[in-house]
């Protein structure tokens, strides 16, 4: 039977706030958060890693909680690791943001599908960038970063220290302004190549006006958006790091 008048024991007052916190970072941000992860495989990831850091920042927490102001403390871990959370979703939403350009300049604004990752209907590009977002996110090890950004968070940001929200809003307003910025500059070489053609089309109209430069070209955008795409896919991962790369980076200005 659990004592729930008495304190709860240090060792698990450490291991439930980190939990916690864990939980707030890996539940609510990309890939984790995707319904295509199963609720047990979620769980089980952050009680693993929760298991795994817990051994350094048990020291943190010496004394016994009573249950109530264990909660109360569940509630800022979970909500710091909310706000970290934040940073990484402001990431993949540049990228999604980017993908809405891209689907408007090439013509594909026009078309929607169904995401099986968010059960919503959005334009073709933008339903297969949210599915390749994690896939980029994991080849560019940034999965990896974002580990030891959160260890680095338990450092100097330990278990319990009170934070106001007015202070991480300086922090985290800038990431949300920069966000469009963040997402036309990581698709600026394809809609630079679209600017290309439209100006081609327009000369073609020009001198052709008997030529129904509307309908020949959809399938020019089209063809040229794509080609373009899938050069930039060569080598989209080194901008997609350092998107969230300063993503991460921020999470210490939010956290002071």
């Amino acid at each position: 039977m659990i004592d729930w008048s008495g304190p709860v024991p240090a060792g698990l007052v450490s291991y439930l706030l980190v939990s916690m916190r864990m939980a707030g970072v890996l539940l609510l941000a990309p890939p984790l958060s995707s319904m295509a992860v199963p609720v047990l495989v979620r769980g089980a990831i952050v009680l693993g890693l929760s298991a795994a850091v817990w051994p350094a920042v048990a020291a943190s927490v010496p004394a016994e909680l009573p249950w109530p102001a264990l909660a109360s403390a569940a509630v800022l871990e979970f909500a710091t690791g909310a706000l970290m959370a934040l940073g990484v979703n402001i990431g993949f939403a540049a990228f999604a943001i980017g993908a809405r350009i891209l689907d408007v300049q090439i013509g594909f604004g026009i078309g929607q599908v169904l995401d099986p990752a968010t059960r919503l209907r959005m334009p073709v590009l933008s339903a297969a960038f949210v599915l390749f977002a994690p896939v980029l996110f994991v080849l560019a090890d940034c999965h990896h970063v974002m580990l030891r950004a959160v260890a680095r968070g338990l450092e100097r940001f330990p278990l319990g220290t009170p934070w106001t929200a007015e202070a991480a809003s300086h922090a985290v307003w800038p990431l949300v302004q920069g966000m469009f910025t963040l997402g036309l500059a990581m698709v600026a070489p394809v809609v630079f190549c679209l600017v290309l053609v439209e100006l081609a089309l327009g000369v073609i109209a020009r001198n052709l006006p008997q030529m129904n430069v509307f309908i020949l070209g959809i399938p020019i955008k089209v063809l040229s958006g794509l080609a373009a795409l899938g050069a930039w896919m060569a080598a989209a991962t080194a901008p997609m790091t350092r998107v969230f790369e300063a993503i991460f980076r921020s999470w210490e200005a939010s956290l002071r």
